[in-house]
């Protein structure tokens, strides 16, 4: 039985180097299939019958749970986005606690369905119709040709809960002692919630910048201009893309001549100690957790001294 599961654990890590995700698929009140990425989730749990409320909350927030001695928020996702609201308090629901951002987090869900594994060339980026949701950030589909919609969290989350984007007096000051504003940084992250709060930290440290929703048209980019290893000095990239991953992009990154020594800082929604030392083998110069304005800034600014060392 041990040996069957640390085999199970590490094939599950080592999906991290394949470009591969698992993801859990569930329900909401909708009836549609969507997908979450398994390394996010910490446990999938029965829905408590105690929810606390919580006075003044955004109405799809209904509460705290007691989740291992903490109190945890959950929210009806499915509200959120319109749909009809989870009876969890009289019908069986159950929730997705996850982590994103260094926070805890649980999802109500109508129910979890199973587990599959795709490829990130697999997943795709919506088009036509599906483009035009804001909170749709990928598609697959499962062994039954049906689809899988995966939702943009961060972005829910964000629009929930909020987000600090201010870089505090102290960074901005170590920024305005040197020349950034010469340095050129390509940002790359399918989720425009992400997207902005990267471009904002740049703004406020006087970068410029280049913004793509896709590893692989950044990397398409960088391989096909021979100016793109003077052009950037810098790469910030999220972990989790359709097409390819943040780990695949850093791979095929040092695995290309003219492009081997670019300083690739990745910045994820998984922050756990695991995603960090997956990010050093995989040869990414850096790691920073996803909606912090100061700790980004100051991985930023300690990669340009890095870089000014080596010049």
């Amino acid at each position: 039985m041990e040996k069957d599961l640390f085999k199970e654990v590490q094939q599950r890590t080592q999906l991290a180097f394949t470009n591969q995700m698992e993801m859990l698929l569930f329900y909401l009140s909708d009836d549609q299939v969507y997908g979450i990425n398994v390394f996010k989730i910490i446990e999938v749990i029965e829905c408590p019958s105690t929810v606390v409320k919580m006075p003044y909350s955004q109405h799809s927030v209904k509460g705290t749970i007691d989740f291992r001695g903490k109190a945890v928020i959950v929210i009806d996702i499915g509200e959120f986005l319109g749909m009809e609201t989870q009876d969890f308090r009289n019908t069986l629901s159950y929730v997705i606690v996850c982590e994103y951002n260094n926070n805890i987090q649980g999802l109500i869900i109508k129910n979890p369905e199973s587990l599959i594994t795709r490829s990130w060339e697999e997943i795709k980026s919506p088009t036509g119709i599906l483009s035009k949701s804001g909170y749709l950030t990928a598609i697959a589909y499962n062994d039954n040709n049906e689809m899988i919609q995966i939702l943009d969290i961060e972005k829910i989350l964000v629009e929930i809960l909020g987000m600090e984007t201010k870089v505090s007096d102290e960074f901005i000051q170590k920024a305005s002692d040197s020349d950034l504003c010469k340095y050129h940084v390509l940002v790359v992250d399918d989720s425009k919630a992400a997207r902005s709060l990267i471009e904002s930290v740049l703004e406020q440290l006087n970068f410029s910048y280049e913004s793509f929703s896709s590893a692989t048209e950044a990397l398409a980019l960088l391989e096909s201009d021979p100016r793109a290893k003077n052009r950037f000095c810098m790469a910030i990239c999220d972990i989790e893309m359709p097409g390819i991953d943040g780990f695949t992009f850093t791979r095929k990154v040092r695995s290309h001549p003219d492009l081997k020594d670019l300083y690739i800082l990745l910045h994820s929604s998984m922050s756990n100690p695991t995603n960090m030392s997956k990010a050093k083998l995989v040869g990414a110069n850096s790691f920073a957790a996803k909606f912090q304005p100061d700790a980004l800034a100051a991985e930023v600014i300690n990669a340009i001294k890095q870089i000014e060392g080596k010049n």
